[in-house]
């Protein structure tokens, strides 16, 4: 059976390309008879709020697309991230990083640059070696670590890895481009990488659907779904929807939102066709 899902992170109200993304993944489950699973990922506490996941959900229902099953939330579920990672630790494959974004930042303005990974500039390894002093040592000065995954080593036991995406057919991974990407964080949380791959596997999802831009950080929920001995979907990475000055339509652009339309007047029906009119290569 298929199964899809749609995950917002509740930091807003839903806007068209989130409404793009949800109608995406509910018709193609709807078409095969299959089921639309609804995630909220909020394990950012500091940034998501109850009442955006409440807005988002009334949203969802008012616009006809309706989800199968209990909605996950990530927050209510931190005991699956926790034996995830500590399967992590017990085979060595992470390590403790206490540099601050301001440290990283001079670390890769002093060597020149660094290339882009998915979460931005690549980590230059600065906390890889530390000692069992160093270590100490900060943590003495009550600094907590984030976990680092050594992608080398990873990479040496999974060996080479792929995934299919509809649209763009069999693709092969190359998870060193990523680095040393975080999977816990310094206040002790999953992140986003390590709390969706676990998510997609309890959840049984068959095809992970999501917008482009989420292409290169399917490298890294490979190597934790081989790693963790979790299933492998298929994924379908969605076209984005742009704006009339030809940026992406996302909260942080201040997009208008679902319930300002909605008091404007606008019909669920118009409301899906203004998204599906804002993404004619969405399909590709």
């Amino acid at each position: 059976m298929l199964v899809t899902r749609f995950a917002p992170s509740p930091t807003g109200h839903l806007h068209l390309g989130s409404v793009y993304s949800a109608q995406f993944a509910w018709r193609l489950a709807r078409e095969a008879g299959g089921r639309f699973l609804v995630r909220m990922e909020d394990i950012d506490q500091t940034r998501c709020k109850p009442e955006y996941a409440d807005s988002i959900l009334d949203d969802l229902a008012w616009l006809g697309l309706d989800w199968d099953g209990e909605v996950r939330v990530q927050s209510e579920h931190f005991d699956d991230y926790s034996e995830a990672m500590a399967k992590l630790v017990r085979r060595d494959l992470v390590y403790p990083c206490f540099c601050t974004r301001a440290e990283i930042a001079a670390d890769i303005e002093a060597a020149g640059g660094a290339p882009q990974g998915p979460d931005g500039p690549i980590y230059p390894g600065t906390c890889q070696y530390l000692g069992c002093q160093e270590i100490r040592r900060h943590i003495a000065a009550d600094r907590d670590p984030a976990f680092r995954i050594d992608m080398t080593r990873a990479v040496a036991l999974t060996g080479r890895l792929t995934f299919h995406d509809h649209g763009r057919g069999q693709i092969a991974c190359q998870p060193l481009h990523c680095g040393d990407v975080v999977v816990d964080r310094k206040d002790g949380k999953a992140s986003y990488h390590l709390a969706a791959t676990v998510d997609d596997a309890i959840q049984a999802v068959t095809l992970v659907t999501r917008g482009e831009d989420l292409l290169p950080s399917t490298d890294i929920h490979r190597v934790l779904q081989t790693l963790l001995d979790l299933p492998e979907p298929e994924y379908w990475h969605h076209g984005l929807l742009l704006g009339p000055d030809g940026k992406r339509l996302a909260k942080r652009n201040k997009s208008v939102s679902v319930p300002d339309l909605r008091a404007a007047g606008h019909s669920p029906a118009e409301i899906l066709a203004m998204a599906e009119a804002l993404a004619p290569a969405a399909r590709t």
